[in-house]
């Protein structure tokens, strides 16, 4: 006979077989996606919250499994900036004291998720003074540094613990003294005649001449007139690129090519190889990422900062920015990015000094790179050698420079300031929010100490220094 006990005891051993074999299949799915969070994502990962194998590798890897996620998606940046504290740094038995109070050979011991009451910025969870657990006796070495507290070293434009390339003593020295703005302001890259601002193809691609709308190849169906008057008059049918070079690609594992209507990223990244790569490292494109489908794109509901209503639902693509056919470049260093994002910063771009040169650069007015859009600054170009041939590309991940800020002054600040206006000006939030429009109210006195420091070790005094300052 079945007691009430017993049926109680029944129905629990079911409920618990029923959700757990739930979770565990939810987890396992193609997906990825995992239907609880155990806490808030910090910002840089709520996009992927649902896709927990992008970071939970195996589950019972532990540590070192969280650790290989964040070398998976991180470590090449970290290369890139030339990190100032890598893990290795700390294998050496001298730091074994150091170690005990911050293992700072793993990633997990300062930027935990799900931990939202913890959360500083750059997804920080440790208190904002732990500079002092292996710097306590600074003030011995730089009396500069006397009577400062530890909470500060990161966010007063002196330290960055991963990347210091705008920030060391070197670099601080050799640019002193320099005038608020460049005698002749220019965003480099964009105004470099020597380099060719090309896709990097990644197929074989033979030289063709340029393409008339009678000579699309795209099923007839397709070709809209306003399709092919918008192809036509565009730099890819100029450059022989006609509608089966990006509309014609292979699914999943085939070997043929198959026709689709809206290729996406598919169907550009076949040429623009960097652009592509750089796109999905960012907040735009980091759910197209192979290993998270099939997470859907982003669309600007989903972001944390302010966004457009009517720009909420929307997929952010490759064609959101620059079009389908009519590939606008122009288009897409403002007027896109404004079409969603409508947070204080990005509002008061229209009418700030940037936007004027911007406007006078388009109309002709003044020469290439002499305009500041929200890309040159956010998605500025990158200079790189593709088999001895230097050129230059669009890095589109918009994150590469906007964490920790000081970022931008060797990627775009430093083209037309003076290093202590640039430190200054990223240093003064509310200047930020005006979109640079006025005069920093910030002081950053990291240039002033590095020179005293260097005075009190040259021994040919002030004009040691200059002299180094002025050397390439």
């Amino acid at each position: 006979m079945i007691t009430s006990k017993t049926r109680l005891w029944l129905a629990w051993f079911i409920a618990s077989v029923t959700g757990g074999t739930a979770l565990v299949a939810a987890m396992l799915s193609p997906g990825h996606q995992w239907p609880f969070l155990i806490g808030k994502m910090t910002s840089g990962h709520h996009q992927i919250e649902l896709a927990c194998k992008a970071c939970h590798l195996s589950p019972f890897g532990g540590k070192q499994a969280l650790q290989e996620a964040c070398v998976k998606c991180h470590g090449e940046e970290l290369r890139k900036s030339k990190d100032s504290h890598p893990a290795k740094k700390f294998n050496d038995p001298r730091n074994a004291d150091r170690l005990e109070k911050l293992n700072a050979q793993l990633c997990l011991s300062c930027h935990r998720e799900h931990k939202p009451q913890l959360t500083h910025a750059m997804g920080v969870t440790v208190p904002d003074d732990f500079c002092a657990l292996c710097h306590a006796d600074i003030a011995k070495e730089r009396s500069s540094h006397k009577g400062l507290g530890f909470s500060g070293c990161a966010n007063a434009g002196c330290h960055n613990y991963h990347d210091n390339q705008a920030l060391y003593e070197d670099f601080l020295v050799k640019h002193a003294g320099e005038p608020t703005t460049a005698a002749t302001p220019l965003v480099a890259l964009k105004a470099a005649p020597d380099l060719e601002q090309t896709a990097s193809s990644a197929q074989a691609f033979e030289p063709r001449g340029p393409l008339a709308a009678d000579m699309a190849d795209g099923p007839v169906e397709r070709r809209g007139e306003t399709i092919l008057a918008e192809w036509s008059a565009d730099i890819h049918a100029l450059k022989g690129v006609n509608c089966s070079d990006c509309h014609s690609i292979k699914i999943g594992n085939a070997t043929e090519r198959v026709w689709v209507d809206r290729p996406g990223l598919a169907g550009c990244q076949g040429c623009h190889v960097d652009q592509a790569h750089s796109f999905i490292d960012g907040k735009h494109g980091m759910r197209l990422r192979p290993d998270l489908q099939p997470l859907a794109p982003m669309r600007p509901g989903l972001a944390e900062k302010p966004m457009k209503v009517s720009a909420q639902s929307k997929e952010i693509g490759c064609t959101s920015c620059h079009g389908a056919h009519s590939f606008d470049t122009v288009r897409a260093q403002m007027e896109a990015c404004l079409g969603c994002h409508d947070d204080s910063h990005s509002k008061a771009y229209i009418g700030s000094p940037h936007h004027s040169l911007w406007l006078n650069e388009t109309s002709k007015q003044a020469p290439i790179g002499s305009g500041v859009s929200c890309a040159s600054c956010h998605m500025p170009r990158v200079r790189t050698d593709d088999g001895g041939r230097p050129r230059s590309f669009t890095n589109h991940n918009q994150n590469a420079n906007l964490r920790p800020t000081e970022k931008m002054v060797r990627s775009v600040c430093g083209d037309c300031h003076g290093l202590q206006f640039a430190l200054d000006a990223l240093a003064d939030p509310a200047l930020a929010l005006r979109n640079y429009a006025g005069q920093p109210a910030a002081k950053v006195e990291g240039i002033e100490w590095a020179i005293k420091r260097r005075e009190a070790k040259a021994p040919l005094g002030i004009d040691a220094i200059t002299k180094e300052r002025k050397s390439p």
